[in-house]
């Protein structure tokens, strides 16, 4: 069989879909280091959650704006909870909705609806492409968020005249601990790393977080800079740019882990293994 990433190292930063990832690496046989940055949580603010409900089951959005499918889905389980399942999915069908990518859509699709308008281009600046052939002057958006603030869509949205409501349906916490990150930036700073991938830009967020924090951002930046960086999509790509990271792979369509690996395999390909 073939195995394209023999020899080659590859450090995996995923964290919910961890086992997924790694399998389909190793049986393109990579070797795996295994160091998941962030893990998704449901947001404890229930009132925050329940006031953006309330509105979207009034009738006050003229749109919502879904930025992931996670935030769907998490939102669903929500109300699955709180006991107004059904409400939840007449509001979300009777209100128009604009999609950031594919995902969403398949969360749409998982509950029986469909968008009414998708970004061409799953980015923020997507999203804003969209708007600008919307007349949104004087109209209520409900913006779902993704375990972050979004300062970029919001500064549109109103200078647009549109009032945006906010909700942001889960967070990101640590999901490793100082020393596993510690011994993957040594690993990347000895070469002894050959890739890495990012499937998330929080992941790259944290990185550079605890590097400062352990006074080793000096030694991160070194160690990417001799390291292939693959990012999952546009949007992880752009925030690695904002860091100052190189990006090698990045699928400009298809963005989906297995599509990375496959990518990752091409790029590598004409490679001798660094083993022999």
């Amino acid at each position: 069989m073939n195995k394209p990433l023999a020899g080659f190292t590859v450090a995996v930063l995923e964290h919910r879909q961890l086992d997924d990832l790694v399998q389909i690496l190793e049986e393109a046989g990579a070797v795996t280091y295994r160091c998941p940055m962030v893990a998704i949580v449901d947001n404890p603010d229930r009132d925050s959650i329940l006031a953006w409900l309330r509105r979207l089951l009034g009738g006050e959005f003229d749109l919502v704006i879904l930025m992931t499918g996670e935030a769907v889905l998490r939102l669903m389980s929500f109300v699955e909870r709180e006991g107004f399942h059904e409400a939840f999915l007449q509001a979300l069908a009777r209100t128009r909705k604009l999609t950031r990518g594919p995902k969403p859509v398949q969360a749409l699709r998982s509950l029986g609806l469909e968008t009414d308008y998708q970004a061409d281009n799953p980015t923020t600046a997507g999203v804003i492409s969209c708007l600008d052939k919307q007349d949104i002057k004087g109209k209520c958006i409900g913006v779902t968020l993704y375990g972050q603030p979004n300062t970029e869509l919001r500064q549109y949205l109103e200078s647009r005249g549109a009032s945006v409501y906010e909700v942001m349906p889960y967070i990101y916490i640590p999901a490793s601990d100082t020393q596993m990150i510690t011994d993957l930036i040594q690993g990347l700073a000895s070469g002894q790393i050959h890739a890495i991938m990012f499937t998330s830009s929080p992941q790259a967020d944290h990185l550079f977080e605890q590097a400062r924090k352990l006074a080793l951002e000096s030694e991160l930046r070194n160690g990417l800079d001799k390291t292939w960086i693959a990012a999952v999509g546009p949007v992880v790509q752009k925030r690695l740019h904002e860091l100052g990271v190189h990006v090698d792979i990045a699928p400009s369509r298809g963005f989906v882990m297995k599509n990375l690996v496959q990518q990752m395999a091409r790029a590598l390909a004409n490679r001798s293994s660094p083993d022999n």
